[in-house]
């Protein structure tokens, strides 16, 4: 899992996907974290994909870097443990300027059942299963 976190803060930016309704739905994300054992990204209670993941826990997750890509997926189960989201907070010190562990709308998910797969045109696929 710790290569999967490190490819993923190496490329700075990953999209996850996730469905709403019956239409998948993309956007750009940059928290990767591992805290207890488990892989966490964070967002806002109030946002749509706190919502989605809500509704149907199953997403991926694509990040692109020096010619090679890996692909998370899994479920994404939430956490509403405070010390998690104090955890991702201390990992992101500048999340704190808009979010805060007990401001009601930080929320921490981490995947279960997660297999990654880093992947390039020049060698066959890594498979990592957490």
């Amino acid at each position: 899992m710790e290569k999967v976190v490190k490819f993923l803060k190496d490329a700075e930016v990953y999209y996850l996907a996730t469905v709403d309704g019956d239409q998948p739905r993309v956007r750009p994300f940059g928290t990767a974290h591992i805290f207890e054992g488990k892989l966490y990204i964070q967002t806002g209670r109030i946002k749509p994909v706190s919502k989605q993941l809500m509704a149907n826990p199953k997403a991926e997750i694509c990040a692109f870097k020096n010619g090679e890509w890996i692909r998370v997926s899994g479920e994404l189960i939430e956490d509403d443990c405070v010390e998690a989201r104090q955890s991702m907070l201390d990992a992101y010190p500048q999340l704190k300027e808009m979010y805060s562990a007990d401001d009601g709308n930080t929320q921490v998910f981490y995947f279960k059942n997660a297999t990654a797969v880093i992947s390039a045109f020049t060698h066959g696929p890594e498979i990592i299963k957490f």
